[in-house]
């Protein structure tokens, strides 16, 4: 199944010798690789995985982890790291350079890419499960797990992920051509930095104005959390105190609940400021973009309002039973993300598998590369990651954690074995979902996890949690390691250097983000203090699944069968009955699935973006071919920068006021 069509999602060669010829629409998995073998892959003119290339990525990547591992427990999210280490990478690097007099030379683009690879595994793929998974095991066990559990675990499930990517980075990136707005975003960052010629720097500079137009729509976005930095370090003026009383942007883009509910307010119906999203919106494109906008209105318009008064009736009633949809707060408030999470899931999990069930040929393909050489006709066989690095990974790596959870968590080994095997299937979703729409749904493939395990192990809570922590991070790592190995595909760097970059950044990774678990979170009352998001909710999942199935409403099951059911379908029809020329007019089942498990608001602004795109190309076509995707790479490396840098503020802050520091 084609993926969507995205402008200038064609390679771009970055060594002199101009554009890439194009590529007839039809053609084969063998003949694009052929292609971008010989336009776009740089061979070893261009220096790429070196040691400064992977000790420079190792220590940004170790700054962002801390950050990130910051932003999850406050906030329940975490930000990519790739565009953030390429910035800083060029800033520093060449900083040091100038201080040296240029005695050493500049890294070079692909250097960077390998950096940013090693920073990206560092600082985002190794701590998905700590303040998630780890989070919720002190929350209800009242005391941290010893660090000869956590650091194992922490590494493990990132090596996972990096290994089982292997097989999907042919199939999404070399054959599918899936955006990864991301990746996308990342490899024109990286142009700009290094643009010759008038045509790149007038691109370069198209996509430093965006980025200064994302970091003011960002400080506006997050000026309320600036404000509690500085009241915390107190040093907040009286001025900006009172002004953050009454500008409250968030507040201002809400849309009135009443049109769906009679009383509270309904979560994420309303429109999200976020020049990051609307930019995704613009590469991603229209196909998925309205699929998710669709969907979302289906959800809200639709289920709220029979959801709600379903709820209400029955709390109305004294039902001892009363959550029908237990999408009601005790103030009223409705989330239908919890509800709506079991469908969408399914929906992508199911047409992820169909995909893949279809596409069986080219994805086995994937599993034999590595048997060519340089001057055979399958060259680019001789650069991909070869299938025998999968097992020759896959069977350490899974013997350790089934021995781990064993061990540690007084896991069955064949319950051990169940997570493990799940990692794949599940970050198969976790990737394709990514690679269409640039948002990676860690805690849906979690829950999946969790679901099951209510099932096969009732009534244990860790067992639950650490489970879903071994998928839900190694398909988090899964996904990080393909929107680089985009920005590589790009940019014609060897995957096989990018994979072990990717690689070594577990090790970085895993040394920094364990003892800052520890320092900055020493205590349950100390990570009650922060009332983490993602913690609770991880936990109020393994709390109530203990029960088994129950928990989840028999509306909610309805909806995982039927979900289900459309994800094997949809892909059928779209690839088995409708002619190739009608295809972009089906609805996406990823965007449909996604739009289920996160807000209107992110559907809505994805839409505006793909709407923005299209009607600037059919107005002004040659412009947008020109500009769109550099417009869209530095809206999204702007808002991307300063929220880094405000959650790197707000690490110091907050590990400067805690009292355990004093």
């Amino acid at each position: 199944m084609a993926g969507p069509t995205v402008p200038n999602s064609a390679p771009t060669s970055v060594l002199p010798g101009g554009d890439v010829p194009p590529l007839p629409p039809d053609a084969t998995p063998e003949q694009k690789d052929a292609h971008w073998y010989k336009h776009v892959y740089a061979g070893d003119r261009v220096p790429q995985l070196t040691l400064r290339a992977v000790l420079m990525g190792g220590f940004i990547g170790m700054l962002m982890s801390v950050s990130n591992l910051y932003t999850t427990v406050k906030l329940g999210w975490s930000f990519g790291v790739a565009i953030t280490a390429c910035v800083l990478s060029y800033v520093i690097w060449n900083a040091v350079r100038a201080l040296t007099g240029k005695r050493m030379s500049q890294m070079s683009i692909l250097e960077n890419t390998c950096m940013a690879s090693t920073a990206s595994a560092a600082g985002y793929s190794t701590g998905g499960t700590v303040g998630t998974a780890f989070g919720a095991l002190l929350l209800i066990q009242g005391v941290h797990m010893d660090w000869t559990i956590v650091t194992p675990f922490v590494f493990l499930t990132a090596a996972l992920g990096v290994f089982l990517a292997i097989p999907m980075k042919r199939q999404m990136i070399n054959h599918e051509q899936l955006p990864f707005p991301s990746g996308i975003a990342a490899a024109e960052t990286l142009r700009s930095l290094y643009s010759e010629g008038r045509e790149a720097v007038e691109k370069a500079y198209s996509l430093v104005i965006a980025m200064f137009a994302g970091m003011v729509v960002a400080f506006f976005r997050s000026y309320e959390g600036l404000v509690e930095l500085l009241k915390a370090a107190k040093k907040a003026p009286e001025w900006l105190v009172n002004v953050s009383h009454w500008l409250k942007i968030p507040d201002l883009m809400d849309f009135p609940s009443v049109w769906l509910v009679s009383r509270g307010k309904v979560a994420g119906w309303g429109f999200e400021p976020s020049a990051l999203l609307v930019a995704a919106g613009m590469i991603v494109g229209l196909r998925v973009s309205l699929s998710m906008l669709v969907g979302s209105l289906i959800l809200y318009v639709g289920f709220v309002p029979w959801l709600h008064g379903m709820d209400a009736a029955e709390i109305a009633a004294g039902t001892a039973n009363y959550r029908a949809s237990f999408t009601l707060s005790a103030a009223g408030d409705f989330n239908p993300m919890r509800w709506s999470l079991w469908a969408g899931t399914a929906l992508m999990v199911f047409s992820s598998l169909t995909v893949v069930a279809i596409q069986w040929k080219t994805v086995l393909r994937a599993f034999k590369v590595g048997r060519g050489t340089k001057s055979s006709p399958d060259a680019a066989d001789a650069i991909e990651v070869p299938g025998s690095w999968l097992v020759v990974g896959l069977i350490p790596i899974g013997i350790g954690l089934i021995i781990l959870q064993h061990y540690a968590f007084q896991m069955s080994w064949w319950l051990g074995a169940i997570a493990v095997a799940m990692s794949f299937p599940l970050g198969l979703v976790a990737c394709r979902a990514t690679g269409e729409t640039d948002t990676t749904p860690i805690g849906a493939m979690g829950k999946v996890t969790q679901l099951i395990y209510a099932l096969v192990a009732r009534g244990d809570s860790v067992i639950n949690l650490t489970s879903a922590g071994v998928t839900a991070g190694a398909a988090g790592a899964s996904a990080d390691l393909l929107t680089d190995l985009k920005s590589g595909y790009l940019l014609g760097a060897n995957p096989r250097r990018q994979f072990l970059a990717q690689f070594y950044g577990c090790f970085f990774g895993t040394l920094m983000i364990v003892p800052a678990w520890y320092l900055m979170f020493p205590d349950k009352a100390t990570l009650d203090s922060y009332n983490p998001p993602a913690a609770n909710m991880w936990r109020a999942v393994a709390e109530a699944l203990t029960q088994g199935l129950d928990f989840v409403p028999k509306t909610a099951q309805i909806g995982i069968v039927i979900g289900g059911l459309l994800g094997i379908l949809m892909p059928l029809i779209e690839v088995l009955v409708l002619p190739a020329k009608y295809r972009k007019y089906f609805p996406s089942a990823m965007g449909l699935g996604l739009a289920w498990v996160v807000p209107f608001q992110n559907a809505f602004s994805f839409a505006i973006g793909a709407v923005i795109t299209y009607i600037w190309t059919r107005i002004f076509p040659k412009a947008a071919d020109k500009y769109n995707v550099p417009i869209a790479s530095g809206l999204v490396a702007g808002e991307s920068l300063l929220a880094a840098f405000i959650a790197i503020a707000g690490t110091l802050v907050g590990i400067a006021t805690m009292r355990h520091w004093w």
